[in-house]
């Protein structure tokens, strides 16, 4: 399955594009502002129902626009229809003409991952955002994973919503058994895609890094005890700040580089680096039976990396089975091999070449 061909209407500085992407490899040109990554962030929407560059959804909607649209044709077993329209009352999703129950109907149709220059941020920033990457990850091999995910989510929004009104304990404690049965299921999930990460990451960060890579996930509470005990002695935190102070909204992905903590002890280009290894070895696992393949968003790959660790980069990307999507500022990018489809953007303005 690939994306092969996109409708980008009021997004960004993009007004009306209208155009075809090849199933193995496209490139898209063009000067710095000009559109290029919009595109992207287009594409990433399509497949997320989110930016992976703001949480505003207004920022997306084109200036004096009142809605943006975004319609995008997946080459499946057959051919499906995919939109998403964006307004001032929220983000709506399409998929063959059907109104999408949840977002992780469009992840399950169109799996799409990027690596762009802000990527760094997975490293660099709090806890779920290395969450979120964890669960688009599990959702892909774990066919029970969304179900357990909403049922927990759920729970903890309920007894989270108790725990606000100061409702005694019997009416909060109402929610903890649907909370510890998901809970856990969802922690042991992720507690084993992490050990299969950690077993495809360790070589792309020697190769990309020349450092040895440790990964481990903190389940969110004291890992000594079930999560039905970490509860009753959170209790009166819980009640403190009117909320569930644990479980798997807690959980962290932890990161060691020979043998130190990454955070505030790697540079910039490092973080890239290894934050790129991550999300290649998490495509490494996407199932090799499943229905779809995944697209990879490449933005402007050689931005802050040298000659030698952009050579390694692109060879390794080169080696997955995904659609590849590249952007640069110039129409020949030869280290990925010639692209069997070229666009180019200026103005927010797309042609074909």
């Amino acid at each position: 399955m690939a994306l092969r061909r996109m409708q980008v209407t009021d997004f960004r500085c993009l007004h009306q594009s209208e155009f075809d992407l090849d199933p193995e490899f496209t490139l898209i040109s063009g000067p710095n502002a000009s559109g290029k990554t919009s595109l992207l962030e287009a594409m990433y929407v399509l497949g997320r129902g989110r930016s992976f560059r703001t949480r505003r959804l207004d920022h997306l909607i084109r200036t004096g626009c009142e809605r943006l649209i975004v319609v995008g044709e997946v080459e499946a077993p057959g051919r499906m229809i995919l939109g998403i329209e964006g307004s001032k009352s929220g983000m709506r999703a399409k998929i063959a003409g059907d109104r999408a129950s949840s977002l992780s109907e469009l992840a399950a149709a169109f799996p799409v991952q990027i690596i762009d220059p802000e990527v760094h941020r997975l490293i660099e920033e709090g806890p779920s955002r290395r969450r979120r990457f964890l669960d688009w990850g599990v959702f892909h091999v774990e066919p029970n994973f969304v179900m357990h995910w909403q049922n927990y989510h759920q729970a903890l929004k309920q007894r989270n919503a108790a725990l606000k009104s100061r409702a005694p304990r019997p009416v909060v404690s109402a929610w903890d058994g649907d909370l510890i049965r998901y809970g856990e299921l969802l922690s042991e999930a992720r507690s084993g895609y992490v050990a299969q990460l950690l077993s495809e990451a360790q070589a792309v960060s020697r190769t990309l890094l020349g450092m040895d890579l440790a990964l481990g996930y903190r389940i969110g509470w004291d890992a000594s005890l079930g999560l039905r005990e970490a509860l009753d002695r959170s209790w009166a935190a819980d009640q403190e700040f009117g909320s569930t102070q644990v479980g798997p909204q807690r959980a962290e992905l932890s990161i060691r580089l020979n043998g130190l903590a990454v955070k505030d002890r790697i540079s910039r280009g490092q973080q890239k680096l290894l934050a790129a290894a991550l999300l290649i070895a998490q495509i490494k696992l996407f199932p090799e039976d499943s229905p779809v393949r995944p697209t990879l968003l490449l933005d402007d790959p050689a931005a802050e990396l040298d000659n030698e660790h952009l050579a390694e980069l692109i060879r390794e990307v080169r080696e997955q089975s995904v659609q590849l999507i590249v952007t640069t500022l110039h129409a020949e990018f030869a280290a990925f091999g010639t692209p069997r489809r070229r666009l180019r953007v200026e103005h927010g303005i797309l042609s074909t070449q």
